[in-house]
């Protein structure tokens, strides 16, 4: 496990923080960066096939060990982290022999990982920890998933007596501002099902994501000076407050929702009296309420509109990703043999769901069934974030268990014409 260790240890110390105001990608230079060192790690492993592409992207071979022609499958991280905290400087804590009390983050008092919040960490008493110092993330989304990924891709390459197909590798950038796939070529990448390695704690499948849409919302007033301001004023700021009390958030927020729930969450605001701008979540598990949802907003646009005819109010929603469930039932398989490989691996699987999204999302929509697994990430996004070096290790041992049982399936051989 030293060499899982030493290998997360490095990558999260690269910062690969998205940035959503950028119109590149990757959006960040720390995600070129990564990927320049993942792509010569790969290749010291005898990938020689590996490379990086002008978007960042990185793709990369394990060679079947089968003689039989087996179907390829994919193993997919992705490199960046989440905008919402800082991803630099991060400076990782390795607890070794965890002693099963609080962990204090010494970069900030303030920070205390606490065992109530994360009942989790009872079962990892004696185990390795890995934390932030309370400064930063610590990145565990997503460098635990491209460790375990390395990690696999060295074990099976030091172990050609283990059976298996063809493997790809691919390294995505900017999945937290939803762009993760935007330059994934799926010919390219040539794999029959995927599999996201970005899932919490361990023995989990997820199954099922959110549908997600993004609306923008521009609130366009009338500014003048104050001591004029009577009856000629119309202040974008307040029209904006009065936009969002028309979203029920007694009932659609994600502050009061869950398990298949869905909301409306405002997550960004900025602007003046003159133009405000605001960014929206829309979030359901069954795709058609999101159409629903994205009226809500408009009739409340258009409500105020009549109220105040001189304001303007524009609604305009963008599909992000779909329900993975959707796509998944076309290739039963990608789930069936994950169950099958943890099992082998002598843990318990559990089909679970996600209030969130993955690029596994996105994958299944574009034709290629892609579940997603956990690589033990623990509070993600947040300077509390931890992970256990033991699930990442798990997760290792799942995926080797699962290039076996791909790798005794068969592929269709091309008819001829």
């Amino acid at each position: 496990m030293n060499n899982l260790l030493d290998r997360f240890c490095r990558y999260v110390q690269i910062d690969t923080q998205a940035d959503e105001k950028s119109v590149g990608y990757p959006s960040s230079p720390g995600q070129l960066e990564l990927g320049r060192l993942l792509t010569q790690e790969l290749r010291a492993l005898g990938l020689t096939d590996a490379e990086q592409d002008e978007h960042g992207i990185v793709m990369a071979t394990i060679p079947g060990t089968v003689a039989h022609r087996a179907p390829p499958i994919a193993f997919i991280a992705h490199v960046d982290t989440s905008p919402e905290t800082s991803g630099r400087d991060v400076k990782p804590q390795v607890h070794a022999g965890y002693d099963g009390l609080d962990i204090a983050l010494p970069g900030d008092p303030t920070k205390v990982i606490r065992v109530a919040d994360n009942p989790e960490l009872a079962q990892w008493k004696g185990a390795t920890i890995i934390t932030t110092d309370g400064t930063t993330l610590l990145g565990a989304d997503n460098k635990a998933g491209v460790a375990v990924i390395v990690e696999t891709a060295a074990y099976l390459k030091a172990h050609p007596e283990v059976p298996h197909g063809p493997i790809r590798i691919c390294f995505t950038c900017d999945e937290e501002i939803g762009r993760g796939v935007d330059h994934v070529d799926l010919r390219k990448l040539g794999a029959h099902v995927g599999y996201t390695l970005d899932g919490g704690g361990h023995s989990e499948i997820d199954v099922e994501t959110f549908s997600a849409d993004l609306a923008v919302v521009r609130i366009v007033g009338v500014n003048i000076h104050p001591a004029i301001a009577k009856g000629r004023m119309i202040n974008a700021v307040r029209l904006a407050g009065l936009f969002l009390e028309r979203i029920p958030r007694q009932e659609l927020a994600p502050e009061v929702t869950a398990d298949r729930e869905g909301f409306l969450h405002p997550y960004r605001i900025e602007g003046g009296v003159a133009e405000v701008m605001m960014r929206i979540l829309l979030r359901d598990f069954d795709t058609p309420q999101l159409a629903g949802k994205a009226a809500l907003l408009r009739r409340a646009a258009e409500e105020i509109m009549a109220e105040i005819p001189q304001a303007r109010i524009e609604v305009k929603v963008t599909p992000q990703y779909r329900n993975m469930a959707e796509g998944l039932v076309n290739e039963p398989r990608a789930v069936t043999f994950a169950e099958q490989a943890m099992k082998r691996a002598g843990l318990e699987p559990k089909k679970t769901i996600v209030r969130g999204g993955t690029d596994g999302s996105r994958l299944t929509e574009m034709g290629l069934p892609t579940p997603n697994l956990s690589t033990g990430e623990h509070n993600l996004h947040s300077p509390l974030e931890w992970t256990c070096l033991e699930e990442m290790q798990l997760a290792v041992k799942v995926l080797v268990e699962l290039a076996q049982v791909w790798g005794k399936e068969r592929t269709k051989e091309p008819r001829n014409n």
